[in-house]
């Protein structure tokens, strides 16, 4: 399973053109999207219009640029791009777990809640677990040498042990890769990562 993702491109049109270039290569099955694809919802349309055109999978979280109802609104009309907000989505012998929000809060009533329910029910099973922001406690949520990122993503992180863990928000840390004990977890940044899995 080979997949591109990618976050925070903000209605970069040069970008955008450069990564459906590279999703329209035979070898990426699909594309996972972190959040803001738009600029406050500027472009967003636009940018969708771009990757339904590859006629691939494109799993979208909103992030703080784009307000969930406002994504669901742009997604009409585009079958290939899929709102994976709150939900889990089987690929392969995979879950896809995605949670979309703000980016700027260390802890989230609402995703404590969901968690517990995805815990119950994908706890032993390979999980690409896909924020918008960070988790907190690695080189992707260090910013002036504090930790900014969520501690409830942690937490989960920590409790169901996923093979992956992606996020964006901060382009401070774009690119880093690092990992949460054995968790391998990366920032892909706007020009995206392309991720191989067994």
């Amino acid at each position: 399973m080979k997949f591109l993702t990618f976050t925070d491109l903000h209605e970069d049109n040069v970008v955008i053109k450069e990564l459906v270039k590279r999703i329209s290569k035979p070898d990426i099955d699909f594309v996972i999207c972190c959040g803001d694809i738009s600029n406050f919802g500027s472009g967003l349309k636009y940018n969708l219009k771009k990757l339904n055109s590859i006629g691939k999978k494109i799993y979208i979280i909103p992030g703080n640029h784009e307000e969930n109802s406002v994504l669901d609104n742009a997604l009409v009309g585009f079958s290939n791009c899929i709102n994976f907000d709150c939900q889990a989505v089987e690929l392969g012998n995979y879950i896809l777990l995605g949670y979309g929000s703000n980016g700027f809060s260390q802890e989230d009533a609402e995703f404590r809640k969901i968690s517990r329910n995805w815990y119950g029910k994908y706890n032993g099973k390979k999980i690409i677990f896909v924020t918008h922001g960070p988790a907190f406690g690695s080189k992707l949520d260090l910013l002036d040498k504090h930790h900014v990122g969520n501690k409830d993503y942690r937490n989960f992180i920590e409790r169901i042990k996923p093979k992956l863990v992606i996020s964006g928000h901060l382009h401070e840390t774009i690119g880093v890769m690092d990992k949460i004990n054995d968790v391998k977890y990366v920032n892909p940044g706007w020009e995206g990562m392309v991720v191989e899995l067994n």
